[in-house]
């Protein structure tokens, strides 16, 4: 089962469409190998996947699955050229192969699941007997902010975290892994820190601190009866305002969780 943002909307494109391999999952990189048969886990457009081929060499093959159908075609029309790079529209409980993988990844997506265990033994059951998971999640409940952002912002993050939490969501995926990974039969888990900061310096500074008023620009919590709809437009818009006069940094806390059969 799996509830989340609604992710159709023109932002959600963007942002995936902007994410790349080394700025976006720089921990994987050395263990990638030429030849490695790869499963890709909520592959969002395929920017992070395609970039994962072209590691993997013409001997290699990554599948990405999203359940997320747009995505999947726009990932197609604009990354389709690549011969062993494969995406397709489907949710990983569902998702049937024929030959199991070497390496099996996961990018910012378990966080979204109410239903972890049994998409960690699906994914277990696609491994090779000495495959290896890997999992890049966050943990929501840790994000540091400087300064402080406006009370309305807090309330609207404080809303938010509770309707994931109702969900089923976990909002501290990344601290929650290594113990559901040893649950589900997985060894030698490592987790490896890479937390996502954002400085004032930065070219991309209002872009990345900017992520929770797209988030507050969606209006499914106000639909589902979380919050009002004028603390929704109240939080953009003075967070907004704290950005452009105030803020100075972001820390999206993030880790990378590593396992093998």
């Amino acid at each position: 089962m799996q509830k989340q943002i609604n992710r159709n909307g023109s932002q959600a494109s963007k942002i995936f469409d902007n994410r790349t391999l080394e700025k976006d999952y720089r921990t994987l990189i050395p263990i990638l190998k030429k030849g490695m048969q790869i499963l890709d886990v909520g592959c969002g457009t395929g920017a992070i996947t395609k970039d994962i081929a072209k590691v993997i060499g013409e001997n290699g093959k990554i599948i990405g699955i999203d359940n997320t159908e747009k995505f999947i075609s726009s990932g197609k029309e604009h990354y389709g050229h690549l011969k062993n790079m494969e995406l397709i529209h489907a949710d990983i409980n569902d998702f049937q192969h024929t030959e199991k993988f070497d390496l099996i990844i996961s990018a910012r997506t378990m966080q979204w699941l109410s239903g972890v265990d049994s998409a960690l033994q699906k994914m277990k059951s696609l491994l090779k007997a000495n495959g290896q998971i890997s999992i890049l999640d966050y943990n929501h409940t840790d994000i540091e902010w400087e300064p402080t952002p406006p009370a309305s912002m807090l309330k609207f993050y404080e809303i938010f975290l509770k309707w994931r939490s109702d969900a089923g969501m976990s909002n501290q995926m990344a601290k929650d892994l290594p113990a559901l990974l040893k649950k589900n039969g997985f060894n030698n888990i490592e987790k490896i820190n890479s937390d996502e900061h954002c400085q004032k310096a930065d070219t991309d500074f209002v872009s990345n601190i900017g992520i929770w008023s797209k988030v507050a620009g969606l209006t499914q919590m106000v639909e589902e009866g979380y919050l009002t709809n004028e603390l929704r437009v109240q939080a953009i818009e003075e967070y907004n305002i704290w950005i452009e006069t105030r803020a100075e940094s972001m820390i999206l806390k993030l880790d990378e969780v590593r396992a093998t059969l």
